[in-house]
């Protein structure tokens, strides 16, 4: 199913390229210059941004830019994924998930977006983007077929956890409709995954730095892109991928459909906005700065020197908890008092390779492991049912650190917590912090050992017995069964190696 764009590209295409829409016969006239090269000019079509009449833009939340208003009227938002233009396979895998109702983000924009409109959309982590711009995206892929190298749609995210995330969401979906999917981070074996895009694959999610050395190696093209996702693109440019994304869009089909989701939007994503969306149907499930309804803000005021043992007594509560700190020393650190201890922790960051990371992230999320202690790394792109605890053990740097980190719980609709580790010295900041946010805190005075301790957080005197974090025995066995294969075969070669130097030697 590929419906009809109801919005008309011809402007975007002039604007961006100066050259004929897309198949038309860009050539070297696109103006773009080597594909990692100049950025393309800014839009001179589309819809007026600025000035007077419907054109004006609202007024910006503080923080933030100020939203496009849409020009188009959007279409009604729907109360069931049944009300959708869906093909009876989607619908089919929907309701293999027990999925019927669809969140606000997703009844409000995808009508549009089945409908080809561009979309700016955000909404609190948790709240559904995935589904809102995956379904999308796959029903207006369907019934295609990539060529080698040659992806149809494309989902750019900052890390590789959430690639991954987003991929598994997806997956299901995808196979309903015939189409394949492909995860392009860093990482992880790039030989493979340049055989996966020459192979063929029509969906294509990725992060930034990997996509662009694929096509650097001449493995990987997008101009068959036909639409193409930026998924958490205020991160990206927190962590200086702009230049990357901006190169990378500028390679898409011109005529093509893009959709921009975020839990934030501030003004370094302002830029992406105004040269790649047109007239997009503009959608706010609440403010960035909004609190979770559904989530207590808890900043609880310690002694420098009673931190660590308040820090393993929350940790050392029944059920699970995500602890952010700020270094990777850090994180390894309190991983280590915590196990020493009896905690069952299992620590996650940057330092870590993509075979740990995807490890320890599986262990946190069968109970394996009891406590997650991470840098920002885990701050998005990681969803864990039923996680009702997160500590901020170290303050966060500003209020949209604090608002990702804190949107690991309370997701979907469910309730959790957030506790912020605040010592004197960072009380006056961790002020400033929350007002940014829009979040009054219950702010509490706590001992190690205090009843409003365990009240607030759960926490309890740890066993004291050290453990020892091994893999489950069923992945132990997998491991052993894949390692007695490569020694057997391994031996095998060595066995008809050494018969055959003795053969020669007797001839």
């Amino acid at each position: 199913m590929n419906p009809t764009r109801t919005n008309n590209r011809s402007s975007r295409t002039r604007g961006r390229t100066g050259a004929p829409a897309f198949g038309s016969g860009s050539g070297s006239g696109s103006g773009r210059g080597n594909r990692f090269g100049s950025s393309a000019p800014a839009r001179s079509g589309g819809p007026s941004r600025s000035g007077g009449g419907h054109g004006r833009r609202p007024a910006a939340v503080p923080g933030e830019f100020a939203l496009p208003k849409t020009i188009t009227p959007a279409l009604p938002a729907v109360e069931a994924f049944a009300d959708l233009d869906l093909s009876a396979e989607l619908l089919a895998a929907l309701g293999a998930q027990g999925l019927s109702v669809p969140f606000p983000i997703q009844g409000a924009t995808l009508p549009n977006s089945l409908a080809g409109r561009d979309v700016l959309g955000r909404g609190r982590t948790g709240s559904g983007k995935t589904l809102a711009f995956g379904l999308a995206l796959l029903a207006r892929t369907a019934g295609r077929r990539a060529e080698p190298r040659q992806p149809l749609a494309l989902v750019l995210v900052p890390t590789r956890e959430l690639a991954q995330q987003v991929n598994q969401a997806l997956a299901p979906y995808g196979r309903a409709v015939g189409l394949r999917l492909t995860t392009v981070v860093g990482g992880m074996p790039i030989g493979r995954q340049a055989s996966a895009l020459r192979g063929g694959t029509e969906v294509v999610v990725a992060t930034p730095g990997r996509l662009k050395d694929l096509i650097d190696r001449g493995d990987c093209r997008l101009d068959q892109v036909a639409v193409t996702v930026l998924d958490e693109a205020d991160q990206m440019a927190d962590m200086g991928f702009m230049p990357q994304v901006t190169a990378l869009l500028d390679q898409v089909r011109p005529d093509g459909q893009r959709m921009l989701f975020s839990a934030t939007l501030d003004r370094n994503v302002d830029l992406l906005v105004r040269r790649y969306l047109t007239d997009p149907v503009v959608h706010s499930v609440d403010p960035s700065q909004g609190a979770v309804t559904t989530m207590e803000h808890h900043v609880l005021h310690v002694h420098g020197t009673d931190k660590q043992a308040t820090t393993i007594e929350i940790a050392a509560r029944d059920g699970r908890v995500i602890m952010f700190l700020d270094t990777k020393h850090a994180v390894d650190r309190l991983t280590q008092d915590l196990l020493h201890n009896g905690v069952r922790a299992a620590a996650l960051h940057g330092g870590k390779s993509q075979g740990q990371r995807t490890r320890t992230l599986a262990q946190f999320k069968t109970g394996h492991v009891s406590v997650l202690v991470a840098t920002n790394v885990a701050a998005r792109g990681i969803h864990v049912d039923n996680l009702d605890l997160v500590v901020n053990v170290d303050p966060p740097a500003d209020h949209k650190d604090y608002l990702h980190r804190g949107g690991r719980t309370a997701r979907a609709g469910e309730s959790g917590s957030v506790v912020t580790l605040v010592t004197p010295g960072q009380r006056r900041e961790m002020t400033r912090l929350m007002t940014a946010a829009g979040i009054v805190p219950q702010a509490t005075q706590v001992r190690s050992g205090d009843d409003a301790l365990h009240r607030i957080t759960g926490a309890r005197t740890p066993s004291g017995v050290p453990v020892t974090i091994t893999a489950p025995v069923s992945e132990r066995s997998k491991r052993s069964t894949a390692s007695r294969g490569r020694r057997s075969s391994a031996s095998a070669a060595r066995r008809v190696a050494e018969r055959r130097t003795a053969f020669d030697a007797a001839a």
